[in-house]
């Protein structure tokens, strides 16, 4: 019988001779974010200054671990023990003598040649970030060097979190007077305290976290479905591999990837949570035999897709530049629904980049249709869904789900043909889209740090002004947040100059400062020496039109 023990320890009994703690490599990478550190102080000072004598608990650790053998590996509490290292490498080294020594004792076990205990740090990360980690926290003195990187470009988002949570644990610290340091180093070792869960058997740990992960531990279903999948292939390098991925995409990506790979396998909308769905659907297919061929077949590619999605940087000899414009167009969508198909299209067609602009136009143009109609996200997955069956079933590009039928093509025009501003969230990609059509350049994109967009009728004229002259109550109800009166700057909006009259609108606001628009919609518009009802309805027919040629509408 396997035996569990589970028991309230001081953090002085946690960091010593006791635990000999690592992280596998099949963990997730240390994420805690600044203000999560911050919190972590901040709870302590508040402890602190209640002076009751009553116990501090920071939370749980779930190990890996023989009964009196210090080895440990921890299945879940990284996050408080690498942050709770932190805190206290930054009072190490702002502190002096034998309060110093204190502290570092805690971090790093010193050696006992009797007791064949060797000096070693108390927490190994993984791999990727041990030596980082051991170098500019865990070493003695070496706080002030990591703070001093500043912008460094660091080679894991794990090495970022931890220089900016050790700057912003040293901000609040260096501010403490050092009797009130002393103060708080006393409380963490003696009055702070980890339940401690101990197992010595792997599954057994998985299986007290996962109802432990249930209220609210901070694992996200990635590095539980990492833990199943490296378990069994019990293989560094596919370790590596895995972390490569998640390095690639980033952690949020990453976590974004696998509710992905889970809608193309199993080509319906989610209906429970990925931790559910996601081995039922596609993981236990697998496993135990297959896990390898998981990570080559379907992580490693479908990462390197996401990426150059993401990151708009799909290469080939030649049509390169058309697929990454369709990526960049996809990216301005309000939803990021339309991306299984699209995976699905690069990892089966990748090398083909005809066939991937033929698809991503008319990817982009049900994706822009449900965007322009506001199609409810249940049935917009549930038409990505239809189209991956038709995917998987090898229509192809013939794939009924991409056929628009006659009442959303007429919704969609309608919907163009209305007050568009006053719909936020599809005004400025459609104005964006329709820009890059008046253009006649596919794939052009605009770097501006701000584009804002703009009426030329303002919304609300001026008594006196011209406008009002030319534009009667009903005529300014009809026009003003059409498509014919709007246009795209690179600047912020100015409240005063949109209620310019036309010529002078048009010189002092619409101009660029060099004189020039950058915008083609804009530059159609300075072209008019006059702005009248007469004119716009012409422009509104005209621009309808350029976009259901477009989308073929």
């Amino acid at each position: 019988m396997q035996q569990l023990e589970a028991h309230e320890m001081a953090l002085h009994k946690v960091f010593s001779s006791d635990y000999d703690f690592t992280i596998p490599d099949y963990q997730r990478p240390y994420a805690w974010d600044a203000e999560l550190a911050t919190q972590l102080l901040l709870d302590l000072e508040e402890a602190l200054d209640r002076d009751d004598g009553e116990p501090y608990f920071l939370g749980s650790l779930v190990l890996v671990k023989l009964a009196d053998r210090p080895p440990a590996e921890v299945i879940d509490g990284q996050q408080r023990l690498t942050t709770v290292t932190i805190l206290l490498a930054v009072l190490r080294d702002l502190a002096e003598g034998a309060l110093r020594a204190s502290m570092e004792k805690m971090i790093t076990e010193p050696g006992e040649p009797t007791l064949d205990l060797l000096p070693k740090p108390r927490l190994s990360l993984r791999e990727r970030d041990a030596h980082f980690f051991r170098e500019h926290v865990q070493t003695t003195g070496s706080i002030a060097g990591l703070l001093g990187l500043g912008d460094h470009p660091f080679k894991t988002d794990a090495q970022k979190a931890i220089h900016e949570n050790t700057a912003a644990l040293h901000a609040e610290l260096v501010a403490w007077s050092p009797e009130r340091r002393f103060a708080l180093m006393k409380m963490i070792s003696k009055r702070t305290f980890l339940v401690v869960v101990s197992t010595p058997n792997l599954d057994s740990a998985h299986r007290i976290f996962s109802v432990m992960n249930a209220r609210g531990l901070d694992l996200s279903p990635a590095d539980i479905f990492k833990s199943k999948v490296i378990g069994e292939v019990k293989s560094d390098s596919y370790a590596t591999k895995w972390d490569e991925a998640e390095v690639l995409l980033g952690r949020e990506g990453f976590k974004d990837l696998f509710a992905h790979i889970r809608m193309i396998f199993s080509k319906e909308r989610a209906k429970a949570e990925l931790l559910k769905e996601f081995p039922e659907q596609v993981l236990n297919s697998f496993l135990p035999d297959r896990a390898a061929e998981f990570i080559d077949d379907v992580v490693v590619p479908y990462a390197e897709a996401y990426a150059q999605i993401k990151d708009c940087r799909y290469t080939a000899t030649k049509g390169a530049g058309k697929v990454n414009a369709w990526f960049k167009r996809l990216a301005q969508i309000d939803n990021n629904d339309w991306v299984p198909p699209a995976l699905w299209a690069l990892r089966h067609h990748g090398g083909d980049p005809v066939w991937l602009d033929r698809f991503f136009a008319k990817l982009e143009r049900l994706a822009a249709s449900m965007l322009v109609r506001r199609v409810y996200t249940s049935p917009r997955l549930t038409r990505y869904a239809h189209l991956l069956r038709d995917l998987a079933g090898g229509y192809g590009l013939e794939s009924p789900s991409f056929n628009l039928r006659d009442g959303e093509r007429a919704h969609t025009l309608e919907q163009l043909g209305g007050s568009i501003y006053l719909v936020t969230k599809i005004r400025k990609y459609v104005l964006l889209r329709l820009d890059e059509v008046l253009a006649d350049s596919a794939g052009v994109t605009h770097d501006h740090r701000i584009i804002t967009v703009e009426h030329v009728l303002p919304q609300n004229p001026k008594a006196g002004s011209r406008w009002l002259a030319d534009f009667s109550g009903a005529d300014r109800a009809e026009w003003t947040h059409k498509l014919a009166n709007l246009v795209l700057l690179n600047r912020t909006k100015n409240s005063q100059a949109s209620n310019y009259d036309f010529v002078d609108k048009k010189a002092k606001y619409f101009l660029g400062g060099k004189g020039v628009s950058t915008f083609a919609l804009t530059i159609q518009v300075l072209a008019h020496s006059e702005w009248t009802p007469e004119v716009l309805e012409v422009r509104q027919r005209e621009l309808v039109k350029s976009l259901a040629s477009e989308w073929n509408l």
